[in-house]
């Protein structure tokens, strides 16, 4: 499909801080969590060393003590995530009340749109959903929390690296790999930095086509009285059902109100706005 990146495992580094703070065996079991993804949903114990950047021996050392601790199973030489490892996600969902804060402001604005609406951050080359709401229209690429796609081929993406600073978005261009996902997909690093310069200037993005054909996109910035963006939420549909610039025109207008909703919500919820805060 699509939606499948590239690892975004990022490599070990061996303790790289002095102080003796870092503990380098849990940054390694952590690893090999990352390392299963919807294009590796079972691997052996060497594609998981591969895979985590780890030697097989440390590898199989991790991959034991998260089987024993549930979070990992086994179907003969092949291991697999179980649902145990669901609780972190769970649990920050309810430590940070993502359901009650914003839920209702994305409902609202999927009632007001009749389109999809979600909430996502960045994570490293990734855009990840937090929250979605979705109409009962059929799209190819399904999402739901969790689900992540490439950056720079999303609505929501672009209004997240145009939140970016300098040195932030030149180290994204430097390691991201800019992948065809369909013919439309633009991957040329400087054509996507004058996009990102005028996202900058209008407040928002807007994607057709790019990350999976029939699906058209618009989405604005969640910024902070400091002027960081924190998040991103976007209104989606098929591109049978409006066209991108009816899109941009009716939708633009619903997502401004419910980003500045949203804000407020924020600013009464510092935890969270800390939270999702890079």
């Amino acid at each position: 499909g699509h939606s499948s990146t590239p690892p975004t495992t990022m490599p070990i580094a061996e303790n790289p801080r002095a102080d003796g703070e870092y503990i380098n065996s849990l940054a390694r079991g952590l690893a090999v969590l990352r390392a299963f993804s919807k294009d590796r949903p079972e691997m052996t114990l060497s594609e998981v060393a591969v895979t985590a950047e780890l030697s097989p021996a440390v590898a199989r050392r991790c991959l034991h003590t998260l089987e024993h601790l549930g979070y990992v199973g086994r179907r003969g030489k092949l291991f697999l995530l179980r649902p145990e490892v669901m609780t972190f996600a769970s649990a920050y969902l309810e430590s940070m009340n993502l359901e009650e804060v914003v839920r209702p402001h994305l409902q609202e604005i999927r009632d007001r749109s009749g389109d999809s609406s979600s909430l996502a951050v960045l994570s490293h080359h990734d855009i990840l959903y937090l929250l979605h709401v979705s109409t009962n229209r059929m799209i190819r690429l399904a999402a739901g929390v969790g689900t992540r796609f490439p950056a720079y081929a999303t609505s929501l993406g672009r209004v997240l690296l145009a939140g970016l600073d300098a040195d932030a978005l030149n180290t994204y261009f430097k390691r991201v790999e800019l992948r065809t996902l369909t013919d439309k997909t633009i991957t040329s690093a400087a054509k996507l930095r004058q996009i990102l310069k005028q996202v900058r200037k209008q407040g928002y993005a807007s994607v057709q086509d790019e990350l999976d054909y029939g699906i058209v996109s618009v989405a604005v910035p969640i910024i902070n009285d400091r002027g960081e963006t924190l998040a991103a939420i976007n209104c989606s549909t098929a591109t049978t059902r409006i066209t991108q610039e009816e899109m941009i025109r009716t939708r633009l207008p619903v997502l401004q109100q419910g980003a500045k909703r949203i804000d407020m919500e924020l600013r009464r919820y510092p935890i969270l706005a800390h939270s999702v805060t890079r």
